[in-house]
């Protein structure tokens, strides 16, 4: 049965990854009754945590205000470096080291939690590259708890568009870098890359995120996603090469039949900065228009 209350959950992957998030209900009130078709299930972006991200956050109260439940949940790409224990031993995870496609170990352990304590159906919303994560996981291992799909921000991770924009002597300077440390064995190697955006990575991470097999471009999945989805982008964020011309192409890949809805927000970035309720309110809409038999 689902909690009454709120509180820290703690799941295991089937590779032995040990995840934490928050579960929280819509009432003060400890006796008052959570609905198990109303839970939402909220995925950070890379390095961030599901106590960390202040989006995230803002929009958990507000669903918690509109009758939902919700669960902020850790992905292993949480923060920049940690050491977990796993089943093959000790390892590294965190942004800077993680495979995204092991997102699917993840967000199942996560969405069989939920089932396993009563949850008929849940809203999976992701943001930044968690919400990559929730459109590649979707696509790949569909799970029959998740009723519809938000995609806040989702980033492009192509290689094909990047080496083509007017970036791409860097972004191809950065990945021969990283290709050739790979080759030699340095593949857990951190470097300090400035694209697509400034931060730690080891050699082996950046090429599963940027290689030409464009593995968790979101463009080719959502084509494969059986659920209603949203798409968000911010007005201000367009102009990065991550972003610029997705909600475009998002309704051009969509297929004929699929519920897909694309929203640009105004006057948001990518952190949606004083303008998360505008957000909310857009999703609010969309769960109100795709109702789920």
């Amino acid at each position: 049965m689902l909690p009454q209350y709120p509180c820290l959950w703690q799941v295991e992957c089937s590779d032995g990854v040990k995840l934490h998030g928050m579960w929280e209900t819509p009432a003060a009130n400890s006796q008052a009754e959570v609905h198990p078709d109303r839970v939402v299930l909220l995925i950070h972006g890379t390095g961030s945590n599901f106590y960390g991200s202040r989006l995230l956050g803002a929009l958990a109260r507000r669903f918690l205000l509109a009758g939902y439940a919700t669960l902020r949940a850790n992905t292993r790409g949480h923060d920049l470096v940690y050491t977990a224990a796993t089943a093959l031993g000790t390892q590294r995870l965190g942004a800077a080291y993680e495979c995204v496609d092991h997102c699917r170990y993840d967000l199942r352990a996560w969405l069989d939690h939920l089932q396993r304590q009563g949850a008929q159906r849940v809203v999976l919303l992701g943001h930044s590259l968690g919400a990559v994560k929730a459109v590649y996981s979707q696509a790949a291992e569909p799970h029959p708890l998740v009723s519809h799909l938000v995609a806040v921000s989702p980033a492009r991770l192509s290689y094909e568009y990047f080496a083509q924009s007017e970036h791409g002597p860097r972004f191809q300077e950065l990945f021969r870098r990283a290709a050739a440390l790979v080759e030699q064995g340095r593949g857990e190697e951190l470097l300090e890359v400035d694209f697509p955006l400034p931060y730690l990575v080891s050699a082996r991470s950046y090429l599963d995120k940027y290689g030409p097999e464009e593995r968790y471009n979101v463009l080719r999945h959502l084509v494969h996603v059986n659920v209603p989805q949203l798409y968000t982008f911010g007005q201000r964020e367009l102009g990065h090469v991550a972003f610029a011309e997705l909600p475009e192409e998002v309704l051009q890949h969509t297929a004929p039949g699929q519920r897909i809805q694309v929203n640009v927000i105004p006057g948001a970035d990518h952190q949606y900065t004083d303008t998360a309720d505008p957000l909310a309110q857009t999703i609010a809409r969309f769960l109100n228009s795709t109702p789920v038999n």
